[in-house]
């Protein structure tokens, strides 16, 4: 019902704003042409310090796309999750903030749920890196620029990254007055009000700006059981800036900032459900088969995943908090800047999940709490203009404590469901109100020097090389413990000992301590020529390294808590070309990477149980080429037309012994992988776009109605990491389109806006279990909103 009403009302207001284009421009024969006040923003035109200093990216021999703040504006895109869309080759998902994962080209992190292992696209804001990438889940508000840089990063940025990097920088204060506030409100109760203030506080001396976002959306889901709405959103963010710029030669920035996600999320959506295994033998004691035996029969179609509808008991949240508070120190000295930044963070992470899909009582609670905290230290030194050879060198340390706790607790119907054939009564009292606790606490030490340095040999050619010496020193404690659970010293000895088994069987106590210790050398050598003034050629090769670490758990037999390094050696070959007055621009890269012990996510059933071992292993080889493009063609200020496209082929390249298929589990426990695409790696994705603007005179002669359409397409992939044929997602395009009109040269912004114009029915991400469940994250359906935006 809310959904129709609010098309209704949205579509007037559109109507409204489209019957406003012809009537003004024909009533005023005075009306400007589309030259003389529109103009399309053009994001290559901006400025970049992917290098760690200010250069156009254009003329910067990397790999990257970079967006401007006011594209993230006209595109409405407000998360992390969304900037994706706008990239090639960039692939996050976000099932729940602990368990984002990001990849460029195929490689960098399936997961960030192991809580011992560095992440392979490093994420900063404002020169800041962020340890976990799920506390990257606030609002995007006020921003200046997104970078994404593709390739290894093992030189200028504070952590190895051997796939990639997403540099975020935000506004500063200014020392004139400005306001910005903005007003959005959609379908499935989407409301979100943003609004940013800026100003002096002393002349020439003092400058603030604070910056508000709060954001909510009702779940996507109906949960049969409570009749609630499931995987909702709800966030609050505030960022506080302040500038001191005590001589005209020092700035200091100083920010702290704050967010909070409540949601009661997250539920997958059964999609279906197979019975036999790939050979037609009987998949026994499977998911129906315990409900039932359980007393349930599913209230809703397991066939249908898009109705939407779940069925589930569980306590589930995903809530989070993020905070921190960082400085940075600019000191112009003449020939060279001296840059200090120093940041300290926290992040909270808050869940609890249903792992059975069903309203029955077998586990009461489920999740790892997540308490991260982390201190970094920057220390860099940089020339300034442009001479023979240009510098850049520095210090960086890096320090980061989590500490997780999860907590485990079987209920009633787990005797049942996980151990059918057990004696009941004593599977019952065994199991029933049994809680485990675990402790996991890695503590990583990093430190790092690094250097970079570019020779213009001529006007057109230039050698860029670069090397970084990091060592890593990581400790980490896992306990797991009972907590609670009925006394089994009252029980016989026989009694006694199969009870323990049961319990043994899914959460043993077990504690033990390990660490690591590890230096890498890593750098990179880049060869760029000027072929014309606006055509950049450039060759590269980088040697990356990503820290080893720790995989801390109940872990399987064999399996080591100590997870090898990466090894990566890169080639990338790119053209960065701009045309007839830069109204054209085409950018291409050519790339090969090799990754030695490769860092992938493992995930084993426990036994019989909804409950699975999540845990990082080694895979010897890993190959990731391809080829990408990016084209924009201006040819007036009122049009600019978009594409990007890539082809990624990323295999792995021998990896026998992988987790194999549930629906191959009957014949085997591993299966060969070699030469199959990595999970979460779409082998090819192609974003289309196009952004119009009509000047006309509404109320002032700056005023102008705009447009714009954009669209992502991805092909089929993997995504569970076991090639099984149910988690497989078909290919998808998604559609967006959103127009409106600017008032007094952008003073005033209202807009309409459709995302998933074409309401597309597809999925994320599926997974399948050992008990034929299969189930999905479902892409979010069409949905019409409106946003008034201001601006002084």
């Amino acid at each position: 019902m809310f959904r129709s009403f609010n098309r209704y009302v949205l579509f007037l207001a559109a109507g409204s704003s489209l019957l406003a284009i012809a009537a003004p421009v024909q009533a005023q024969a005075g009306a400007p042409t589309p030259d003389a006040g529109a103009e399309a923003i053009d994001d290559t035109q901006i400025v970049v310090t992917a290098r760690r200093r200010e250069e156009r990216a254009q003329d910067v021999p990397i790999a990257l796309t970079a967006v401007s703040g006011e594209t993230l504006e006209r595109t409405g895109a407000i998360n992390i999750t969304q900037i994706a869309q706008l990239t090639p080759t960039l692939v996050i998902r976000n099932n729940n903030a602990r368990n984002t994962f990001a990849n460029i080209r195929g490689l960098g992190s399936n997961s960030d749920q192991n809580d011992g292992l560095e992440i392979g696209v490093g994420f900063y804001v404002d020169d800041v890196y962020y340890g976990r990438i799920g506390a990257s889940q606030f609002d995007f508000i006020d921003l200046d620029r997104v970078e994404v840089l593709r390739g290894p990063q093992g030189t200028l940025f504070g952590k190895n990254t051997t796939a990639g990097a997403i540099n975020i920088t935000t506004r500063g204060p200014s020392f004139e007055n400005g306001f910005t506030a903005e007003v959005t409100r959609g379908e499935d109760n989407y409301h979100q009000v943003r609004g940013s203030l800026t100003g002096p506080l002393v002349e020439d001396f003092a400058a603030y700006r604070i910056t508000v976002s709060d954001t909510h959306r009702d779940g996507g889901l109906y949960n049969l059981y409570d009749g609630r709405r499931v995987n909702d959103y709800d966030n609050f963010s505030v960022r506080g800036q302040l500038l001191l710029t005590p001589t005209p030669d020092i700035n200091i920035r100083i920010i702290g900032d704050y967010s909070k996600q409540v949601s009661y999320s997250r539920i997958a959506s059964v999609v279906g459900l197979f019975t036999t295994f790939a050979n037609g033998a009987t998949l026994t004691n499977n998911w129906l088969d315990r409900a039932r035996r359980g007393g349930y029969t599913p209230r809703f179609d397991i066939n249908d995943p898009f109705a939407r509808i779940v069925d589930a008991n569980g306590p589930i949240q995903a809530n989070s908090e993020g905070y921190g508070v960082s400085g940075k120190i600019d000191w112009d000295l003449g020939p060279v800047t001296l840059t200090s930044v120093t940041a300290w963070r926290g992040w909270d992470w808050l869940p609890d999940n249903d792992s059975d899909s069903t309203p029955l009582a077998v586990t009461l609670r489920s999740g790892t709490d997540n308490h991260q905290r982390q201190f970094s230290q920057e220390v860099r030194l940089a020339s300034n203009g442009e001479r023979k050879i240009d510098y850049v060198a520095g210090l960086y340390y890096f320090w980061q404590n989590v500490n997780a706790l999860g907590h485990y607790q079987q209920g009633p119907a787990s005797a049942s469901w996980n151990n059918p054939n057990a004696n009941q009564t004593l599977a019952n009292y065994a199991l029933n109100g049994f809680l485990s606790y675990s402790v996991i606490e890695p503590i990583t030490k990093s430190y790092a020097a690094f250097g970079q340095l570019t020779w213009h040999v001529s006007d057109a050619l230039s050698v860029t090389a670069g090397l970084r010496f990091t060592h890593e020193d990581k400790t980490g404690l896992f306990n797991q413990y009972t907590a609670a659970g009925n006394d089994l010293s009252v029980l016989s000895a026989a009694d006694r000992a199969a009870a323990l088994a049961l319990r043994n069987a899914i959460y043993p106590e077990r504690r033990y301590t390990t660490g690591l210790k590890d230096d890498a050398l890593t750098g990179q050598i880049t060869l760029s020529y000027k072929v014309a003034p606006d055509v950049l050629a450039y060759a590269t090769y980088s040697r990356g390294s990503k820290s080893g670490g720790l995989s801390l758990g109940d872990l399987p037999a064999g399996v080591s808590p100590v997870v090898k390094p990466e090894k990566v050696d890169a080639w990338e070959a790119g053209l960065k070309s701009q045309f007839l007055d830069r109204k054209v621009t085409l950018n291409t890269a050519l790339y090969w990477t090799e990754v030695k012990d490769y860092q992938a996510g493992i995930t084993e059933q426990i036994g019989n149980t909804t409950s699975s071992i999540r845990y990082i292993s080694n895979i010897p080889g890993v190959r990731s080429r391809g080829v990408e493009a990016d084209l924009t063609v201006a040819p007036a200020h009122w049009i600019r037309l978009t594409a990007s496209a890539a082809y990624n082929e990323a295999v792995y390249k021998n990896y026998r012994n992988a987790q194999v298929a549930p629906e191959n589990r009957n014949l085997t426990q591993v299966q060969d992988l070699s030469g199959v695409q990595l999970a979460n790696a779409p082998r090819f994705i192609y974003n289309l776009s196009a952004d119009l603007v009509q000047p006309v005179a509404l109320f002032t002669p700056d005023d102008e109605l705009y447009a714009r359409f954009d669209y992502n397409h991805r092909s089929s992939n993997d995504t569970s990491g076991s090639n099984s044929i149910y988690t497989r997602i078909a290919p998808y395009g998604v559609g967006n389109v959103r127009f409106g009109v600017r008032i007094g040269d952008g003073r005033y912004d209202l807009a309409a806006w459709v995302t998933n114009v074409f309401d597309k029915q597809y999925f994320e991400s599926l997974g399948a279990s050992n008990q034929g469940l299969i189930t999905g994250a479902l892409g979010t359906p069409r949905t019409i909103g409106g946003t008034l935006r201001v601006r002084f």
